[in-house]
Formats: C-alpha cells, sequence, structure tokens
C-alpha cells in the first residue's frame, strides 16, 4: 500500500507564495517520478511540473515556468512545489503523482501515474 499526501495548499493574494508538500509512504520504490498536476473547476487535470528519480531533470508548463519550482528530497520520501507570483488563474485543487518509471517525457502525462494523493486547494485572490 502507498501513500501519497499532499499539504500546505490555502488562500493567498495576487503575487504571493505558497509551497506545497507531498509525503510518499509505504511500499518502497526507486527509480519513480513525482510530479504535480491541477484541476480547476470544470477543466481536465494539468501538468503543472515533474521532477526524476534524481532531481537533476525537471519539466514545467510554460506558464509556469520562472515562478514555479519543483524539488525532492529522497531520503525523506517528499517533493515540494514553491509558487511564487502566484496568479488568480492558478487557483486549482493540486494532486501529487508518483511514477513508477523515470522517463522524464512521460511525466508530463497524468494517465501515465500509478498512484495520487487526495489533493490540496490552491486559491489566488485578485
Amino acid at each position: 500500500q502507498v501513500q501519497v499526501v499532499e499539504s500546505g495548499g490555502g488562500l493567498v493574494q495576487a503575487g504571493g507564495s505558497l509551497r506545497l508538500s507531498c509525503a510518499t509512504s509505504g511500499r518502497a520504490f526507486a527509480n519513480y517520478g513525482m510530479g504535480w498536476f491541477r484541476q480547476a473547476p470544470g477543466k481536465e487535470r494539468e501538468f503543472v511540473a515533474a521532477i526524476n528519480w534524481s532531481g537533476g531533470r525537471t519539466l514545467y508548463r510554460d506558464s509556469v515556468k520562472g515562478r514555479f519550482t519543483i524539488s525532492r528530497d529522497n531520503t525523506q520520501n517528499t517533493v515540494n512545489l514553491q509558487m511564487n507570483n502566484l496568479t488568480p488563474e492558478d487557483t486549482a485543487v493540486y494532486y501529487c503523482g508518483l511514477r513508477l518509471g523515470d522517463a522524464l517525457y512521460a511525466h508530463a502525462t497524468a494517465g501515465m501515474y500509478n498512484y495520487w494523493g487526495q489533493g490540496t486547494q490552491v486559491t489566488v485572490s485578485s
């Protein structure tokens, strides 16, 4: 059994920052990718950021480049998403996913993920 738990969401004004965290526990894996996705009301889940096993390679959707930073600590089984200069368009439920396998190009596809957290709400007011 694998658990994926997100935390750190909340309400912030436009231009503000939030730091999301994701903790995994349960069965031990190696060489897995981690990603963040988000889903706004009435919209499909979309890719936000991903990171490979070593943490040396990252991938971002264009709209968050330069504002969001994904990082991971394999000793703590955590992955973080630092979000700066938030805009109302960033408002969504943010989900953390664990993907068995480490091909970075596949980390941007929700259907390639094996485990998901329950999500954490991020609301950015204008």
